[in-house]
């Protein structure tokens, strides 16, 4: 079995990148310092070193010089929340086989995981990690999984995405960040033509500028310091299938220009290279950014803009999905339980009361990582409020109820605030019955805005 050493300090995060590459078959061992980490390798053999950069002791820049002193054929990856230009390259040319930015796509961490054990670094086989990658545990990383939300924000966009994914054009996918957009991109590719064919996810965001041109179009040996092998790069990796690039709008203006050329000549030149490659792609793009005012403030081009965007999905936030967040959370909750060989059975009424009352600015990723949280620190079947974050704790509100009526008569005593449960739901009863069952008059007489009943309503079954 393939042993690795993880190098990590967040002793949760730790703890389930272990769980999960134990389950995709490697033996896995954390240590949270340098030193630790130094006796481990000096007593034990690994197969690969997987490291973060900012560690209690000394940083990853150390421990990567080390290892290149005393086990030099040892391939490490380094993880970082840095991934800059100055952090990537140093560490590249200290012997690091390669590196990943947090929040960590454990999809992409696997096939760079594969990359680095395999014998023949120089013959990249991406198409094979890539195949790999669509035929892993469909749960495997995708925000939302397989599960489709049946809110009405949710069938508007499946509707959407089944009537351009058997078309060849290319969609640019809106959204804040969370909400499930690589997904998506995934979901029009097994929708398509080219279903069976490569899909190659790159993160715009996370690609250094000097290295961008070699991520795209790949690069001979020699072409730069540390090119000390040719590599193939996602476009021709993604040959005859789909190229989904993640945050587009963070390419600098250059690479655009280098990427626009390669859209429409459909060649591409490596970085040192003398001969173009023929690449037959489609590209599917996602970005957080309203690149119309980015094109306005001259950092995007125009006409990479409507070339990307030929068909414009939205993704809608999680807060426009509030009778999903359930069925999201219980998906979840799966995964998590086999992640972490945990057997928890569901959420209490509490836990769920908290979870449909709030807003989730992370969207599906934060649902996600609290869900798995939650699950690592239940000490009961249920999930309760007692494993959800402190901020998720919902303000009470206090009831101000007039003494009006739809009819004009009538009125409903209201208690200080909505402790009692009981109390809370004959007065939303009372206020359904004043209004005509108007709920936007409901919750004013309340003394509630129109979304904080909703939530009431769905959490006390009262719909």
């Amino acid at each position: 079995m393939r042993r690795l050493l993880i190098v990590e300090d967040d002793i949760t995060f730790a703890l389930m990148l272990k769980t999960w590459l134990t389950r995709k078959g490697f033996e896995a061992e954390t240590v949270s310092r340098v030193e630790a980490a130094q006796q481990q390798l000096e007593s034990s053999e690994y197969s690969l070193v997987l490291t973060d950069m900012r560690l209690p002791d000394r940083d990853g820049i150390f421990l990567l010089q080390w290892i290149a002193d005393h086990r030099p054929a040892l391939p490490v990856i380094v993880m970082t929340s840095y991934a800059d230009i100055q952090t990537a390259v140093r560490s590249m040319k200290l012997g690091a086989r390669d590196y990943v930015a947090k929040p960590v796509n454990p999809d992409e961490l696997l096939s760079k995981i594969e990359e680095a054990l395999s014998p023949a670094e120089k013959e990249r086989p991406l198409e094979k990690e890539n195949v790999e990658s669509e035929e892993a545990d469909a749960e495997s990383e995708n925000y939302a999984g397989f599960v489709e939300g049946r809110s009405e924000a949710a069938r508007k966009l499946y509707d959407y995405v089944r009537l351009v994914a058997p078309t060849n054009m290319s969609v640019l996918i809106n959204g804040a960040s969370g909400t499930g957009k690589e997904h998506v991109a995934r979901m029009i590719h097994e929708g398509s033509k080219r279903k069976g064919k490569p899909f190659v996810a790159i993160d715009c965001g996370a690609i250094p500028r000097d290295l961008a041109a070699s991520e795209f179009f790949g690069h001979v040996k020699g072409s730069f310091t540390g090119a000390q092998s040719d590599k193939r790069g996602a476009f021709e990796a993604a040959n005859g299938g789909t190229l989904f690039l993640d945050e587009i709008g963070n390419l600098s203006y250059e690479v655009q220009v280098q990427l626009l050329r390669a859209l429409q000549e459909r060649k591409i030149r490596p970085v040192g290279g003398t001969e173009e490659i023929d690449v037959d792609i489609r590209l599917v793009s996602a970005t957080n950014e309203n690149l119309e005012a980015a094109i306005a403030a001259k950092s995007f081009r125009e006409d990479l803009f409507h070339r990307i965007n030929e068909f414009t999905l939205r993704m809608p936030d999680l807060r426009e999905q509030r009778d999903d967040i359930m069925l999201y959370a219980d998906f979840f909750l799966d995964q998590a339980n086999r992640e972490l060989e945990r057997h928890v059975v569901g959420f209490d009424s509490g836990a769920v009361e908290w979870m449909m009352a709030y807003d989730w600015p992370g969207n599906l990723r934060q649902l996600k990582n609290v869900v798995r949280c939650a699950t690592l620190l239940a000490s009961s079947d249920y999930i309760s409020c007692r494993e959800l974050p402190v901020e998720m704790h919902p303000s009470e509100t206090p009831v101000n109820l007039s003494e009006v009526s739809s009819s004009g008569a009538g009125a409903i005593p209201a208690p200080a605030t909505l402790r009692d449960r009981a109390t809370e739901i004959e007065q939303i009863r009372q206020a359904l019955r004043l209004s005509g069952d108007n709920k936007s008059k409901a919750a004013r007489l309340l003394g509630i805005d129109r979304k904080t009943l909703y939530n009431k309503l769905k959490a006390y079954h009262m719909e």
